[in-house]
C-alpha cells in the first residue's frame, strides 16, 4: 500500500528488515525481542482481539478509498447453486442435485443483474454501484463474473472457513479481500450499499438479509433497495406477513423489501429508487 505522508523517521519495514539481521542470541530469539507489530503470536493472542477488529475495517477501507470506490450493489446468495449446465457439486442426495440443478437459473439472473448494474456502474468510471459479493462460488461467482462480462471491477470478501474455497477468479485481484470475522466482513457489505440483491441461499445469506432488514427497521441503516430474486422460493421459506399479523413487526415492515424473479425486475426496481436513467444496449467483454 503507498504511503500517504512522506515521513523523514524509519520505517516499521525497514526496522524489520533491520531486526533480521540482528546477532543470532538468546536475547534475539527470545518472543520479548520481537517488534510487537511484526510478531504473529502477539497479535493472534486473545488479548489483541480488539486490534484485530480494527485491521480487518482499516485494511479493506484503505483499499477501497484508494480505488475511489463511493457506492456498491450488494449480491448475496447460495454458494451452491451451480452453473447452468454444470453439476451441483454440493448435493448430497438426488433430490438436493435435482433442485439446485433447478435453480441454477437463478446463477444466470444474478449474472445478468450485475452486468445491468456495472452498465450503470461505467458512468461513473466505476466509482458507484460497483458489484460486491462473497466471493465464493455459486451465486457469488456469477455476481463477480457479471461485472467481469462487462469490463467492470468488483469485489469479493471472502471468509476463512474450515471448507471454504478459494476466491472466485472473476473477482478483481486488487478487490479481493479475505477475512476472520464475520462482523467485520458484514460492515464492509453495507458501508457502502445502494442496493441489496438477495438470492436464494442458505443460512449464511439469511443472516445477511435479515441483518439488512434489521438496520434499515431501526433506522440504522437509510433505507435503500432490498430485492430478494424467486418468489416461489421465498414464499416457502419465509412469511414475513405472519410476523406482521402477529404484532412482533410493523404492518409496513414487509414492504422494506421487493420479491423479483427476473434481473430486469430488479434493476428497475432500482431504477425507479434512484431515479436512474435507462440503460442502453450493452458492451459485452465476456463470454
Amino acid at each position: 500500500m503507498a504511503r500517504r505522508h512522506p515521513t523523514p523517521l524509519r520505517t516499521s519495514k525497514q526496522d524489520i528488515a533491520a531486526s533480521r539481521k540482528a546477532p543470532q542470541t538468546a536475547q534475539t530469539q527470545s518472543a520479548a525481542y520481537r517488534l510487537a507489530f511484526a510478531d504473529d503470536e502477539f497479535l493472534t493472542s486473545e488479548d489483541i482481539r480488539g486490534v484485530r477488529f480494527q485491521l480487518e475495517y482499516l485494511k479493506p477501507e484503505f483499499r477501497l478509498r484508494e480505488h475511489g470506490i463511493k457506492s456498491t450493489v450488494v449480491l448475496f446468495g447460495g454458494a451452491r447453486i451451480p452453473e447452468p449446465g454444470k453439476p451441483a457439486w454440493a448435493a448430497k442426495n438426488e433430490v438436493q442435485k435435482r433442485n439446485l440443478e433447478a435453480a441454477s437459473r437463478y446463477y444466470e439472473e444474478a449474472r445478468r443483474f450485475a452486468q445491468l448494474a456495472s452498465q450503470t456502474s461505467a458512468a461513473s468510471a466505476f466509482k458507484d454501484y460497483v458489484v460486491v459479493t462473497g466471493g465464493g462460488p455459486g451465486v457469488m461467482e456469477a455476481g463477480n463474473r457479471g461485472a467481469a462480462d462487462m469490463g467492470a471491477p468488483s469485489i469479493g470478501l471472502n471468509i476463512v472457513l474450515p471448507h471454504e474455497q478459494a476466491p472466485n477468479l472473476y473477482v478483481t485481484p486488487d478487490l479481493s479481500f479475505n477475512f476472520h470475522y464475520f462482523a467485520t466482513r458484514k460492515i464492509h457489505f453495507l458501508l457502502r450499499a445502494k442496493v441489496v440483491a438477495v438470492f436464494p441461499g442458505g443460512f449464511g445469506t439469511l443472516d445477511e438479509f435479515f441483518e439488512t432488514l434489521t438496520l434499515i427497521q431501526t433506522g440504522r441503516m437509510e433505507r435503500i433497495p432490498v430485492v430478494l430474486f424467486g418468489t416461489h422460493f421465498w414464499d416457502k421459506v419465509i412469511n414475513l406477513q405472519a410476523l406482521a399479523e402477529a404484532g412482533t413487526i410493523a404492518p409496513t415492515d414487509p414492504d422494506l423489501f421487493t420479491i423479483v424473479d427476473t434481473a430486469e425486475e430488479g434493476w428497475n426496481v432500482v431504477r425507479a429508487f434512484y431515479n436512474l436513467p435507462e440503460l442502453g444496449e450493452p458492451t459485452w467483454i465476456g463470454g
